[in-house]
């Protein structure tokens, strides 16, 4: 099933992807630093933000409580509702709105809980595809180590424990990590991700998302004098 064309815009959404530990969040970040000193219109927003429906789902995280469709049910809500509230009115106004995750993530962890790849297309199919999309690839077990250099322990649906996939939580994040891995493989083939060697050091990832958003994006355009 091919997802639906997006919807013009006059902004630029630039998205990043990838398993938990790739270390794309802290890419992003230095993305919107470098476009913001280089005096560009940039937001930064971030899966299960959305004041509406953040503290249900932290709560039925914290409790167990969420079913595979909960689990997709909720966070379609959460997007939705930052999507229409936050996404949809800055590309609207034209700034460089930058996704820490965008509806690729429900697409690979809603798949690997059962749901249907068509009714998870088709609940997101409102959302603009992006014109940039980052792919961090790097093994579920670089991903696990990194996890726990910051912390003391990998989080329960982090590892898919609500799978019941492995009994020990490092074999449980290794296996259900993987499966949303493979999905990611393949949606990179579909919609065209720009794959990125997570393993390399952060500097040389950096200078390398730098080069292609130049490539792909009139940045000229973008600057805040352009836009007033």
């Amino acid at each position: 099933m091919n997802y639906p064309k997006s919807k013009r815009s006059s902004g630029i959404l630039i998205a990043a992807e990838g398993l938990d530990g790739s270390g794309k969040s802290t890419q992003l970040y230095l993305v919107k630093r470098w476009l913001e000193l280089s005096g560009h219109h940039v937001y930064l927003t971030e899966w299960s933000s959305s004041d509406m429906v953040r503290q249900a789902i932290k709560r039925g995280k914290k409790k167990n409580l969420l079913t595979p469709t909960t689990f997709s049910l909720v966070h379609a809500v959460d997007f939705a509702d930052r999507y229409h509230r936050q996404i949809q009115p800055l590309l609207k106004t034209g700034f460089i709105t930058l996704s820490d995750r965008y509806i690729f993530t429900a697409f690979a962890r809603d798949a690997v809980r059962g749901c249907s790849s068509a009714w998870l297309r088709n609940l997101y199919s409102f959302a603009k595809i992006p014109d940039i999309t980052f792919y961090f690839k790097l093994s579920p077990q670089i991903a696990a180590e990194r996890i726990l250099s910051n912390r003391p322990k990998i989080k329960y649906y982090e590892a898919g424990m609500d799978l019941n996939l492995h009994p020990e939580v490092y074999d449980s994040f290794r296996i259900y990590q993987g499966k949303i891995g493979t999905e990611y493989d393949q949606m990179s083939q579909e919609f065209g991700f720009v794959e990125i060697d997570a393993t390399q050091p952060i500097k040389t990832q950096q200078e390398k998302i730098r080069a292609i958003i130049a490539e792909k994006i009139d940045l000229a355009s973008y600057k805040k004098g352009e836009l007033e």
